[in-house]
């Protein structure tokens, strides 16, 4: 059986890809919202007050998950607000993910809820070196 213990070694590395990642596309709901970047979201009105909240969060929280600043409580707040989109925006349309389109929030939700307890990893402000 192969040993799997030498990839200890890469895990901060690992970890800062899933925020990196994580945090390019949630970035972009957000500019999709404020912007129409790359493509509008919405009926390209103006955006209710808990739209323009969300896409706040998602701009200005994904840059600070992206570059790993404050990373443990902001993700804490995303991973709140995609709480709260999942139970107001999908659930209401059905129970399962797959009818509601809600599974990316999910995903989100619990990306983010992990990043609470793992921290940045490296590569990341929260973690540099003085």
């Amino acid at each position: 059986m192969p040993s799997f213990e030498r990839l200890n070694a890469y895990q901060p590395y690992a970890l800062a890809a899933l925020r990196i990642i994580t945090a390019l596309l949630f970035i972009e709901h957000g500019t999709m919202k404020l912007f129409a970047f790359p493509i509008p979201q919405g009926d390209g009105g103006p955006l209710s007050a808990i739209a323009l909240i969300a896409a706040l969060l998602e701009v200005i929280g994904g840059l600070a998950i992206l570059v790993g600043f404050l990373t443990r409580p902001i993700a804490f707040i995303l991973s709140g607000e995609m709480a709260v989109a999942y139970f107001m925006a999908h659930f209401p349309s059905g129970f399962f993910p797959a009818v509601n389109h809600g599974g990316e929030a999910i995903l989100y939700c619990f990306i983010f809820l992990f990043l609470v307890f793992a921290g940045a990893g490296a590569l990341s402000v929260d973690n540099r070196k003085a």
